[in-house]
């Protein structure tokens, strides 16, 4: 998969390397020139000088072949037009935007662009979103037996009850993340677009935890 960075600090620098490791092309976007060097003489994506939100700059990067596009440079504003630019006029199916104001970040959330704030778990997040990974282990506990699993909440979940997830995928629950804040289900709880769920499962549930998401109600029930 093609993708492109806007902004070469240091998360954007990380995000490019470790995109490039793992084996998908790269273009990094950056006003700076010198900023590229953040990147290492390893590098071998394209480096485009130029605004992010700058049609012809998106188009050198690449942007008309891109399955993902992350808006981290230093600036709310400039991230959050490089993201709508990308998702409203380039058709670009994985977006994020670094958003460093919590009240910005739940209205672009809202409008499906998921955000990421601060900085200790911004790249790993960014990485997820980017690539799509929606269930991942998170801790697994001495004995081996039972383990937490982060999800994201896939189209086909959304609007239906949390139960019916439960159900489904024979997972538990922990807690559930939603506009960046986590908090405690209720028995009514209905998923929502962005949601990300924390729940609690053993070795033998995580292959129907995996079915129930990727292919949504139908698919998870038995």
């Amino acid at each position: 998969m093609h993708v492109v960075v806007m902004g070469c600090g240091r998360v954007g620098s990380q995000i490019a390397r470790r995109l490039e490791a793992i084996g998908h092309s790269v273009a990094v976007i950056d006003q700076d020139p010198e900023a590229f060097r953040r990147l290492g003489p390893e590098f071998g994506g394209r480096q485009v000088t130029g605004l992010g939100f700058d049609r012809q700059t998106l188009l050198d990067a690449g942007i008309d072949s891109a399955g993902a596009f992350a808006a981290v440079s230093s600036g709310d504003n400039s991230n959050i037009i490089s993201a709508r630019v990308a998702r409203e006029t380039f058709g670009v199916e994985h977006v994020v935007a670094r958003i460093y104001d919590s009240k910005r970040a739940e209205v672009y959330e809202r409008m499906g662009i998921p955000s990421v704030a601060t900085v200790p778990w911004t790249v790993s997040r960014l990485l997820r979103e980017l690539l799509s990974v929606k269930v991942s282990e998170i801790w697994r506990e001495p004995t081996g037996k039972v383990l937490l699993m982060r999800l994201t909440v896939t189209d086909g979940w959304v609007g239906r009850p949390l139960t019916d997830l439960e159900s489904a995928s024979g997972a538990r629950v922990a807690w559930l993340v939603r506009f960046g804040e986590a908090q405690l289900p209720g028995a009514g709880t209905v998923l929502q677009t962005g949601d990300h769920l924390v729940v609690a499962t053993t070795d033998e549930h995580t292959d129907r935890v995996h079915r129930a998401v990727e292919q949504g109600p139908s698919g998870g029930q038995h």
